[in-house]
Parts: structure tokens; C-alpha cells; sequence
């Protein structure tokens, strides 16, 4: 019998191995530069353009907007001042229809006819029109206005330096600034050349007062 030689079926079974020498190297991975394609600037190139137009978008929009909310902010003034302008007119007209009622209580005052029932009535009624805002004005003795006066009659006086009030026929009223009715007065102006010879006549006596004075001053003493 034929000696077998031990370890010779392990050897035989196992897998050649290559060595390390013959092993083939494994290719280098390329760079992220390298594996980049050419085809990635152009994109980026039209994402940033993209981007632009975008932003410039916004911006119009947003001055679009900006533009809308100032017009709408002078729309709400020009119809809050039509609301009150409208108002002011409307109570305007009321009143104006009151003034000859307010005349008669004025010319029952005048006259002492205002009492009783009727002087509580005339007061609670001059209290309301108050409160919507008319006011009366026109004294005697103020200077002439023809933007609140309306002179119905004239006359000359000696007292007066300037075209003066000397009697209110009808009062005037008024709501805010806006004249409802102007004053009916009686005017009165200077007499004519009044205006010069006066100051001289008060100039003289008051020289002669003076000189008066300063001579009777020793006599006195």
C-alpha cells in the first residue's frame, strides 16, 4: 500500500490567495472639482438671474403696496372731512332756520315780554342751539368789519377815530369760523377833517397846560 502524505487533500482544497504584489491597485476616486460636470455654473448662473428678478418683483410689489395704502389713507381723510364738512352744513341750515326765533326772543327780552312758561322755553332753546355750536356776536363800540358786519345805516360822530359800531340792529351768529349772518349795525365815522384837527387842538392844550403849570409853580410855593 501506497503511503499517503499527510495534510495533502487540506492543502489541495484550500483557495489560491493572491499575494500582495500581484493584487491590482483600486483607481483613485476623483475630486469633487473633477466629478463636478461643466453644465453646474450655468445653473448657478441662471438661479442667481432667477433670484434677481425675483427681488426686483418684490420690490415693485412692495411699492405697489406702500403706493395703495397712502392712497387709501387720503381717501379715509377726504371722507371723514366731506362727513363733518356735510355735517356742519346741515346743522348750519337748521339753525339758520331758527335765527328769526332767536330774534324774537331777543326783542322779548329787550322789552321785558320774557317771562313765565315762555322765558323757559326761549332758554332751553337758546341752550340747544349752544351746544350745536352757534354763537352770537356783534357789540357796540367794536371797530367796523365788512367780512361779519352788514351796516345798515350811517352817520358821523365827533367820539370815534375809525368807522365804529354805534348800534347792533340784528346780532349775528356764526358756527366755528362759518358766518351764518353777519351783524346788521348802525356805523358811525369820523367827522371829516376831525381826525386832523383834534390832535393839534390836544397838542396846543396840553402846551398850555404845561406852561400854565411850570408858571403857577413859584406862585404856589
Amino acid at each position: 500500500m501506497t503511503e499517503e502524505t499527510p495534510g495533502f487533500d487540506e492543502q489541495s482544497q484550500q483557495p489560491d490567495v493572491p499575494s500582495e504584489e500581484t493584487e491590482p491597485k483600486a483607481a483613485a476616486a476623483p475630486s469633487e472639482e473633477e466629478a463636478a460636470p461643466a453644465g453646474d455654473t450655468g445653473e448657478n448662473a441662471a438661479l442667481v438671474a432667477q433670484l434677481d428678478q425675483a427681488r426686483s418683483a418684490l420690490n415693485e410689489r412692495t411699492a405697489d403696496l406702500q403706493r395703495l395704502q397712502a392712497e387709501f389713507q387720503n381717501y379715509r381723510r377726504r371722507v371723514e372731512r366731506d362727513r363733518v364738512a356735510v355735517k356742519e352744513v346741515a346743522v348750519a341750515n337748521l339753525l339758520t332756520e331758527l335765527l328769526p326765533v332767536l330774534d324774537d326772543v331777543g326783542r322779548a327780552r329787550e322789552h321785558g315780554e320774557l317771562v313765565g312758561g315762555f322765558k323757559s322755553v326761549a332758554e332751553s332753546l337758546e341752550s340747544t342751539v349752544a351746544k350745536l355750536g352757534l354763537q352770537q356776536f356783534g357789540k357796540e363800540g367794536e371797530p367796523f368789519d365788512p367780512t361779519i358786519h352788514e351796516a345798515l345805516m350811517h352817520s358821523y360822530a365827533p367820539d370815534v377815530t375809525e368807522t365804529t359800531c354805534v348800534a347792533i340792529l340784528q346780532p349775528g351768529y356764526r358756527i366755528g369760523e362759518r358766518t351764518i349772518r353777519p351783524a346788521r349795525v348802525a356805523v358811525a365815522e369820523p367827522q371829516p377833517g376831525a381826525q386832523t384837527v383834534k390832535p393839534a387842538e390836544e397838542s396846543t392844550e396840553a402846551q398850555d397846560g404845561s406852561e400854565n403849570k411850570e408858571s403857577g409853580g413859584p406862585e404856589e410855593g
